[in-house]
Parts: C-alpha cells; sequence; structure tokens
C-alpha cells in the first residue's frame, strides 16, 4: 500500500518538473502534492473557474476543500486541508487570508 502512494507522489513530483519545463528547480509544495494526487483526476482547472463556484473566500474555499476531503475519505489533517486550500487559492482563487 505505502509502496503505491510512493510511486504516485514521485510521478506527481516528477510531472511537476516536467509540466514546468523552463523551472526545472520550482519546488512543488505539499498542498500541490495533495490536490494532484488525491482531487485532480475530478477537477479539471473549469471547475475553479465556473460562475456558480461555491468557494467565494477564503473561508469557503477552506470548507470546500474540507467537505470534498471528507467525501473522499481522505483524513486529511487540518495543516493538509489548509494547504491545499493555499496550493487552490494561490493558484486560483487569489482571495485575502487571514493573517493568522
Amino acid at each position: 500500500m505505502k509502496t503505491g502512494w510512493m510511486i504516485a507522489v514521485m510521478g506527481v513530483w516528477l510531472a511537476g518538473y516536467t509540466i514546468a519545463g523552463a523551472q526545472p528547480n520550482r519546488p512543488v509544495s505539499r498542498g500541490e502534492l495533495l490536490y494532484t494526487t488525491h482531487c485532480i483526476a475530478c477537477h479539471t482547472t473549469e471547475v475553479h473557474w465556473r460562475d456558480k463556484k461555491l468557494a467565494k473566500d477564503w473561508t469557503s474555499l477552506n470548507s470546500q476543500v474540507r467537505r470534498w476531503q471528507e467525501n473522499a475519505t481522505l483524513k486529511w489533517s487540518d495543516d493538509d486541508i489548509a494547504e491545499a486550500a493555499r496550493y487552490l487559492n494561490a493558484s486560483y482563487y487569489h482571495f485575502s487570508e487571514p493573517d493568522d
């Protein structure tokens, strides 16, 4: 079981370097790894740009990440949820994040 997970993570990691092309040293965040490993199969980038998107601000984005990881029974920690939300926010939404 762990071997399959490690192969998937390495594949995503290597794909990130291949996709980056001109940026071979681009670091891949934990949020990006979580999203590309567990979510991208069902979520194309269009889901983040649609008119009726459910994420309207930072709080609702976190709520949606939490909801979908629960629906997929991923059992992510609060940190995992926050990392995936940060990745999505940086990549698609650009909401203001609250100061901690």
